[in-house]
């Protein structure tokens, strides 16, 4: 411990051995989802394609596919915050489409993951419905 602070937990894993978090929305308007962690994740390595796809792939075999519904035409949105850019939306950052990784070819480390990293997937036809309508129900 250095100058009576504990290192970030994001930093003490090297980017060769990440574990992140996968946060599978299976509805936007009931904020429902399932968190599935991924560990030895290499994100210097690992393309956001390749991440959906061992996220697809897990969902499966974790999961008997009970949340495939929302896995058909998934996308991948870097869920992670940082203070000025949390957001009142407790599913989903609405306010930065630029979030969503649209180059499955970079690299998870070119997007800037960490160990760590929350990511969200979801079927990208409910997420532009949900944003048009951003209603939420019980």
């Amino acid at each position: 411990m250095t100058g009576g602070f504990e290192p970030l937990t994001s930093t003490l894993k090297p980017t060769t051995d990440a574990t992140i978090t996968v946060r599978l929305i299976k509805s936007f308007e009931y904020r429902t989802e399932r968190n599935m962690v991924l560990k030895d994740v290499d994100l210097t390595k690992t393309t956001a394609g390749d991440l959906l796809e061992l996220a697809k792939k897990s969902v499966y075999t974790r999961y008997s596919g009970l949340v495939c519904g929302s896995m058909q035409a998934a996308n991948l949105h870097h869920a992670s915050f940082r203070y000025p850019d949390s957001t009142s939306n407790l599913i989903i950052n609405l306010e930065h489409e630029d979030w969503i990784l649209s180059d499955y070819s970079r690299t998870l480390a070119d997007y800037g993951f960490v160990n760590e990293t929350e990511v969200s997937m979801f079927n990208k036809e409910m997420y532009d419905q949900y944003k048009a309508n951003p209603v939420e129900k019980w």
